[in-house]
This record gives structure tokens, sequence and C-alpha cells, in this order.
């Protein structure tokens, strides 16, 4: 993914030490999965930072909430996420597809479903906007699903002009409507009032 190069496909990615700076991308340009070089602020770039972001910003909440539940979910998301940025710097999807980690099968999706299920079954049944707001690990949710918003656009924006999985599209949508809940049982848990709008 463009920030974050992976090891040349010659040697392990195990053995293989990265080097923090290269020097390539100061021109404003980097490089995609198969080696091609676009700038820096190219629609599929745009996209896989994005979705670092999202990423970054569940680390941070992940670092809030160690050993529980809402960690542990958010773990095989970010995992999920690495994978969706692989597959988006890849534009001929041949790299990125062979690799089994990089998959986005229809059971992640489904995974991200029966969780929202099972948060909604739970809450309180919502009938206003509320503020985006409330504990420390909520406020640090709804943030993500705010860059999750933002991921997601990037993806629709990219797949007007190019091939993009369309699983990819459904499984940010889905983590955005989860992201939400989760920060909605977060305050629900700790006894904190939702704000209305």
């Amino acid at each position: 993914m463009p920030g974050q190069r992976p090891p040349s496909s010659t040697t392990s990615a195990r053995s293989e030490t990265l080097k923090i700076y290269t020097k390539t991308g100061d021109g404003g340009e980097t490089s995609l999965l198969g080696g091609e070089r676009v700038a820096k602020d190219h629609p599929r770039v745009a996209a896989c930072g994005d979705v670092d972001e999202l990423n970054a910003a569940l680390g941070g909440v992940r670092a809030d909430a160690p050993g529980t539940d809402l960690a542990r979910l958010l773990l095989g998301v970010q995992r999920d996420l690495f994978a969706i940025g692989a597959r988006l710097a890849d534009p001929n999807d041949e790299r990125a597809s062979k690799r089994a980690k990089a998959a986005i099968p229809a059971t992640r999706v489904r995974r991200l479903e029966r969780a929202i299920d099972r948060l909604e079954a739970k809450l309180p049944p919502l009938r206003v906007f509320v503020l985006p707001a409330g504990t420390p690990t909520a406020a640090a949710l709804h943030r993500a699903r705010a860059v999750c918003r933002r991921a997601e656009r990037s993806i629709v924006g990219l797949s007007h002009d190019a091939e993009v999985n369309p699983r990819i599209v459904v499984y940010v949508n889905r983590l955005s409507d989860l992201l939400f809940l989760l920060a909605r049982h977060e305050n629900f848990g700790a006894g904190r009032d939702e704000e209305p709008w």
C-alpha cells in the first residue's frame, strides 16, 4: 500500500528489512503494487491513504481498550483493512489476489453484519440524530466512523474510473455502520446519555 512499501517479490517478507526512507517519493510520486509510478494525489493513493488513516484510528481505539471484546473485534477489522489497502494498491489485482491474507471473502462482510445485529439487539432504538460524543472510547469510535465514511467516498470515487472489487465498497459501508453502533454501545455501557441534535 502506498506509504507502506511491501518487500520485493524476490525475498521473503520476514527476511528483508524495510528502509524507512528511499527518496523515491521526493518528486511527489509513489509506486503501486506492480511498480507503476503515480502522483501521490492520485485517486488510488488517496483511497489507500484514507484506509490507512482509518486503520490507525482503530489502532488508537484498541490501545485504549486492551484485552476487551472491542479490541479483539477491531483487530480483525484492522487486518481486513490492510487487505483492502493491498487490493486498492494493486491496479491490476494481480499480486494482492494471489495472497490469501489479502482476500476479502463474503464471510468478512457477514461477520460485520452479525456484530451489527448483536449490538442493535442490545441498544435502545434510535429516534433522533445524536452528536458524536460521550466517553473517550465512544468519541474515538465516532471519529473512526467519520474517517470510514471518507474512505468509502474515496473508494467509490476511484471505482468511477478504475476496477474496484465491489465487496470492498460493501465492507467499508458495513464497517461505518458497525463503528456507529460500537460508539453507541460504549456510551450505553458506561451509562452515558447520548446527546440529541
